[in-house]
């Protein structure tokens, strides 16, 4: 009985190497870069201009050299970072897990998936241009690009770039997508915030903000406060006004009509309707957001009838969730399939 256990472990020791190996082909891998960003350069955060970038790149990538892929820019929320979405940091979501089970099934196209950190002195740069905060819309649609294009196997064209994002990603995407359908030919937010515009203005949120008078005061903020600190770094910068370098949205104890217009004007729906001719030439267009997330689900809702009005073809959804408990299930089988069908593998 002995002997006979012993040879059992011993063929389980020949064959397990080649079967883990055989497992290990299945699955992508992941890297963790750099990318030099000259639109970042000299922002008066401080923020860095050589920001991480996260990849995700398929089972088949290391095996076909010669093969080209089509790429997914995926924008990470508020407070979040590059580093918790690819499992470097335990998280709500392990973004490579998810794809790799879907990739390992075979149906659907594999693709590049890229994240840059987008975490800022301020928590989060909502992927728009401020002297404060760095031009991250500017750094995301053109130089990361580029980067990824020139340094890796890429289709270097708008028909295989897809732009897709989660919270202020969400917001980003919609943001970079209206201005640079030459860039992404399809564009998919899951859970988008700041599509309209106002929020908590009470008289004890506002009181909240002021009471924030230094940087380093910002991590014991609640994260409407944050938020807000972050709204003004994007939306209402002023380089006179140290140590924030911005206009912020209660002086004095008072609301400031103008940077709310500010912060107003830059709701994803006020800037819609400025980039209808864009938004007629992607090749995909899709939203979603849990029915407990509100205000964003009966915003999207609206976002949904605006462009139904246009007649632009999209995807809306409205499912039984809330802002964060089925993402990795929408990323999986809604957003992955989305772009598999959208973007072009030639």
């Amino acid at each position: 009985m002995k002997k006979k256990l012993l040879l059992i472990a011993l063929a389980c020791a020949f064959f397990m190497p080649n079967f883990v190996s055989a497992q290990a082909k299945l699955l992508g891998s992941t890297e963790r870069i750099k990318v030099h960003g000259k639109s970042l350069e000299g922002n008066l955060e401080g923020n860095t201009a050589d920001p991480d970038v996260s990849i995700y790149l398929p089972p088949s990538y290391k095996k076909d050299s010669k093969r080209r892929y089509p790429v997914i820019y995926l924008l990470h929320g508020f407070t979040d970072n590059d580093a918790q979405w690819y499992g470097l940091v335990k998280h709500w979501i392990n973004m490579p897990v998810i794809v790799d089970k879907v990739f390992a099934e075979g149906q659907l196209n594999e693709m590049i998936i890229v994240t840059p950190n987008a975490y800022t002195r301020s928590g989060g740069s909502f992927y728009s241009n401020s002297i404060t905060a760095g031009n991250w819309e500017d750094f995301v649609a053109k130089e990361l690009v580029s980067y990824i294009d020139q340094h890796y196997r890429t289709i270097p064209k708008a028909t295989s770039r897809g732009l897709a994002g989660h919270s202020m990603g969400g917001y980003g995407t919609m943001r970079i997508g209206e201005k640079f359908p030459d860039v992404f030919s399809s564009i998919y937010a899951l859970s988008p915030c700041c599509m309209a515009p106002g929020g908590n203005r009470s008289p004890e949120s506002l009181a909240k903000i002021e009471a924030i008078k230094d940087p380093a005061e910002f991590a014991k903020a609640d994260f409407g406060t944050k938020a807000a600190i972050a709204s003004a770094a994007a939306w209402s910068p002023n380089p006179t006004k140290p140590p924030f370098y911005t206009d912020q949205i209660v002086e004095n104890g008072q609301l400031q009509k103008t940077v709310e217009l500010k912060w107003a004007a830059n709701a994803g729906m006020a800037t819609i309707d400025q980039y209808i001719n864009n938004l007629k030439q992607m090749k995909g267009i899709a939203f979603d957001a849990g029915n407990k997330d509100q205000p964003i689900a009966a915003n999207i809702k609206t976002l949904h009838e605006l462009l139904d009005n246009y007649k632009i073809e999209h995807t809306y959804e409205e499912y039984e969730g809330d802002h964060l408990n089925r993402i990795g299930e929408r990323i999986e089988q809604k957003m992955l399939p989305f772009f598999s069908k959208k973007l072009a593998t030639k």
